[in-house]
């Protein structure tokens, strides 16, 4: 089980300190529910497409991290109006890359293809000991106060 630490939020951040483990890929798209929700009200709930294909990338950007770029150590989320920007690090420095052409029929190697397609934009940022790959997703409706932490 993971142990996240959530530091301080404030109205429009979020970061989660994140410990490798069994169940970390469902904690952060919980945790990535939960702020969706506080942030955008009935347009982050499940069910909504912007919410629903954030939480996905949110899963594929962490598995991603544990299956080639090492431990993922933190999440970070970000909102303003209308869109939420979601960062994940990660103690490898190799950068994301496709292995090959996408192939709808294997198992694995969606990843970087979901991100392409359903992100408004992505990329990747060297970190001390690491890196970040980042998304944002557009999130229709208002963006709202901070609600519960």
């Amino acid at each position: 089980m993971t142990s996240p630490r959530m530091r301080p939020p404030t109205s429009r951040t979020r970061r989660f300190e994140l410990t490798a483990g069994d169940g970390v890929v469902r904690e952060c798209r919980d945790l990535a529910r939960q702020a969706l929700t506080d942030w955008f009200g009935a347009a982050g709930d499940p069910g909504q497409t912007a919410a629903d294909d954030a939480l996905l990338l949110v899963s594929e950007v962490v598995t991603n991290a544990l299956t080639h770029g090492g431990v993922p150590y933190e999440m970070r989320l970000d909102r303003s109006e209308g869109r939420l920007w979601v960062e994940v690090s990660d103690t490898s420095t190799a950068r994301p890359r496709p292995h090959g052409r996408h192939h709808a029929s294997h198992p694995s190697g969606h990843g970087l293809y979901l991100l392409g397609r359903l992100a408004a934009s992505w990329g990747c940022v060297p970190r001390a000991g690491g890196k970040a790959v980042w998304f944002e997703v557009e999130v229709p409706g208002r963006a709202r106060g901070p609600g519960p932490t």
